[in-house]
């Protein structure tokens, strides 16, 4: 079983998902999580998959790879559902190689 996995690793290390959970955790990221979304952060996500990275490097189970993998999918997902800020060009201005108005006010 652990033949077939040998080549597998976890997105991140187990370290990594360890300091997330103590950042998540910590008094600043509280307090700006608050701040900016009403509301305290959920840490226990973090937790979890340090515990399934640890069972993973321990058994090589495929629970526990399955679980990251799948965790490691909703953190991309939730990333990529908001919109961007800015609307993205396809092509430069017509006027892009003109020298720039320094010296006239722009219209505010």
């Amino acid at each position: 079983m652990a033949g077939s996995h040998s080549n597998w690793r976890p997105p991140r290390s187990c370290d990594v998902y360890w300091c997330e959970f103590k950042h998540c955790k910590s008094l600043f990221n509280r307090f700006h999580e608050y701040y900016t979304y009403g509301r305290a952060p959920d840490c226990q996500q973090w937790k979890e998959d340090y515990n399934t990275c640890k069972e993973w490097e321990k058994n090589h189970s495929t629970h526990a790879k399955e679980s990251l993998q799948e965790s490691e999918r909703k953190r991309v997902a939730e990333q990529r559902k908001f919109t961007p800020v800015w609307e993205l060009r396809q092509t430069p201005p017509a006027d892009w190689h003109l020298p720039l108005n320094q010296g006239k006010p722009q219209d505010s």
